[in-house]
């Protein structure tokens, strides 16, 4: 398998025929009553209690998902709010998931001056440099937010560079008040996120990132609730892989994110989280499974790639 990023998620995504990506964004008191309520567990105030089961919780998502994703998106957030053994956890259930043959993008949205910049890339994108952890890997990419410009993400591209990782730029977020600061157009009449997009698309064009499948190993972040700015984005700009969050729960159909595809249905990366890890408490899961959790989040993935690759084969033909 190649060694290029984003050659590695399209030839994962063509062996598994899936582009859907599982976002693993875990709150205790939302996961499934058959794992809070193990004795060990059932403890939401204890740090360790929760995160054991947020470990356990995550193990088996990762397991059960596996077969229809092509990475695993982890919102390093869940994690922070237990401090330092949250973030065990988070550098744990990479592991985890990197074992399952599933690449993990590292959903942090950093951004800061240059040094700063520099430090973030090697805590939260850079495989450890020290000896002592040699066996600990990275995230495979990494979200950030350019609004430090280029000084803020070239050492995130610095690192995709020399690890053969992958950063994925915010350039059109999935959330509603999102179009107060994105929308704002100037007196030519581009708008605030399509300048953005400009700007990530001369960071990205260097030769040296570009595949064997002719995209960039860094993307741009353009939520599935924005079709109408994803199809904009992919004519514009050809060669930049896009990460399109925001597919189920926050709106975002399979038919919105079509436009983000090439004509051979590779391009985008469609991100869903809570859809598909509580799917258990969704009404139809409930009804066909009758409380089996486990099953429910099988079949929510299985179903969210489905719709996806039906989108595609509706666009193909017309």
């Amino acid at each position: 398998m190649s060694e290029h990023f984003t050659d590695r998620i399209i030839d994962l995504g063509q062996q598994k025929n899936s582009r859907l990506v599982l976002g693993f964004d875990p709150v205790y008191s939302k996961l499934p009553a058959a794992i809070t309520e193990q004795k060990h567990l059932n403890d939401e105030l204890d740090s360790e209690a929760s995160l054991d089961a947020i470990m356990e919780f995550g193990r088996k998502v990762f397991k059960l998902t596996a077969d229809h994703v092509v990475a695993v998106k982890m919102n390093i957030a869940f994690f922070e709010r237990y401090l330092w053994d949250g973030l065990d956890a988070f550098y744990s259930l990479i592991q985890e998931a990197k074992a399952l043959g599933l690449p993990v993008i590292a959903d942090a949205k950093l951004c800061d001056i240059g040094s700063t910049a520099d430090s973030y890339a090697q805590g939260l994108l850079a495989d450890p440099a020290f000896v002592n952890m040699e066996d600990l890997a990275g995230p495979d990419a990494i979200t950030v937010t350019p609004y430090c410009g280029l000084e803020g993400v070239q050492p995130f591209i610095d690192i995709a560079q020399q690890q053969n990782k992958g950063v994925f730029v915010l350039v059109r977020s999935s959330n509603p008040s999102g179009a107060d600061i994105q929308d704002f157009t100037d007196a030519s009449g581009k708008r605030f996120f399509e300048h953005v997009a400009e700007q990530v698309a001369s960071w990205a064009s260097a030769s040296s990132l570009i595949g064997e499948h002719g995209f960039s190993s860094v993307g741009m972040v353009v939520g599935a609730t924005k079709p109408d700015d994803l199809q904009l984005l992919r004519e514009r700009y050809p060669k930049i892989s896009l990460l399109a969050p925001g597919f189920g729960a926050q709106g975002g159909t399979a038919a919105n994110c079509v436009g983000g595809f090439r004509s051979d249905g590779i391009g985008t990366l469609v991100s869903s989280s809570r859809s598909i890890i509580y799917a258990f408490d969704r009404p139809e899961y409930v009804e066909l499974f009758s409380g089996d959790w486990e099953a429910a989040i099988q079949r929510a993935a299985a179903d969210m790639q489905k719709e996806i690759n039906e989108a595609l084969a509706a666009r193909a033909t017309g």
